[in-house]
């Protein structure tokens, strides 16, 4: 469920009228809108005694930002009035991505970059779109694509190199351009792409630490 959040703004009075028009749209509140981590996976997905970390996805200016993006043509991106993911759009997918590989109940531990965890294989995550794209519009309304896309590469910390590599995609239509719609479509977007990561991931760490069984940091 996605859960808004309201941001208020609050401003000093001030005396006379000059400016009062801009602090008024100014003080408007952001709605703040949450993402959820993915939950449920292949129940033939293997299980890895291994540590793992997940550093933030590096991202494009345009995406790392907690600016909701919509591309109304493939040159231009625009964002979402009053309305904001809770935090930049790489630390959310990178906190969601921890979540989801705990979830799987799959791996020993899993941890954020910054926390200092002793890693036999860390995650690197590429966020190259995390945007709605309008694919038509009328003087009704306009149809809005979702589109989450990562790569994801793989590093074994012991022999300190990439062992995997691969991109995921998921595109979503919203059901209106209404900002709740277009926030439950990036949830649904984003869901699917981290279960097809983590599934992928966890059987390629699998594989390699059966077949390296030096392959660890412990």
């Amino acid at each position: 469920m996605i859960r808004p959040f309201v941001l208020t703004l609050m401003i000093a009075t001030l005396g006379g009228c000059a400016g009062l028009g801009t602090l008024q749209q100014a003080a408007k509140p952001n709605d703040l809108y949450l993402l959820t981590p993915k939950s449920t996976f292949s129940s033939s997905l293997p299980k890895v005694q291994k540590q793992i970390v997940v550093q933030e996805p590096t991202a494009t200016a345009a995406v790392n930002t907690d600016q909701i993006a919509v591309q109304p043509t493939p040159l231009q991106v625009q964002y979402l009035p009053r309305a904001r993911w809770v935090d930049r759009a790489p630390l959310i997918v990178q906190a969601l991505m921890v979540e989801s590989y705990e979830n799987s109940g799959k791996v020993a531990a899993v941890g954020r970059s910054t926390v200092g965890l002793r890693a036999d294989y860390v995650i690197v995550p590429d966020l190259r779109e995390f945007q709605g794209v309008v694919v038509s519009e009328t003087e009704e309304a306009k149809t809005v694509r979702v589109e989450v896309r990562m790569n994801i590469k793989i590093v074994d910390e012991f022999e300190d190199k990439i062992i995997a590599s691969s991109s995921f995609q998921e595109n979503v239509v919203s059901e209106s351009d209404a900002t709740p719609d277009l926030v439950n479509a990036f949830d649904v977007a984003l869901g699917r792409t981290m279960r097809d990561a983590v599934e992928w991931s966890v059987r390629k760490i699998n594989s390699h630490a059966a077949n390296n069984p030096r392959a660890s940091v412990n």
